[in-house]
């Protein structure tokens, strides 16, 4: 068995489709419409046959309080890793994302914090 994809709520499938892939250099795999909504997934570029990352529209009210709580509490969605954290923060930086946490040091990782403008945030981790 393996982790074949993954699904994080967003408030706007659109807006989310155009920050992970123009800003965080996503690729879309799959977009397929599904009546109001559309099937939306992104792989990392030097793994396109790796997990799926689902862009899962937060209507149902569970989602909806789920995403806001974790997001009000500070608690990241998800956790992206990275070979240079301190490359890719200048980067999205330079792109305008704001980080709720620079990068830091924690024993043998260095993560950093991240709001995707989709009602997210996002940890990013580099392991040493």
């Amino acid at each position: 068995m393996k982790i074949f994809i993954t699904s994080i709520f967003v408030q706007d499938q659109d807006k989310a489709l155009a920050f992970y892939t123009e800003t965080l250099d996503f690729v879309k795999k799959h977009d397929v419409p599904t009546g109001a909504h559309r099937w939306i997934t992104l792989v990392s570029p030097d793994h396109e046959e790796g997990t799926e990352l689902l862009l899962e529209p937060n209507e149902h009210p569970a989602a909806k309080e789920f995403q806001e709580k974790l997001f009000a509490d500070g608690i990241p969605v998800t956790m992206f890793g990275v070979s240079d954290i301190h490359e890719e923060h200048k980067r999205l930086v330079d792109k305008g994302v704001n980080f709720t946490m620079e990068p830091t040091a924690m024993g043998n990782v260095t993560i950093a914090v991240f709001d995707d403008t989709c009602g997210n945030l996002i940890q990013m981790m580099e392991q040493k």
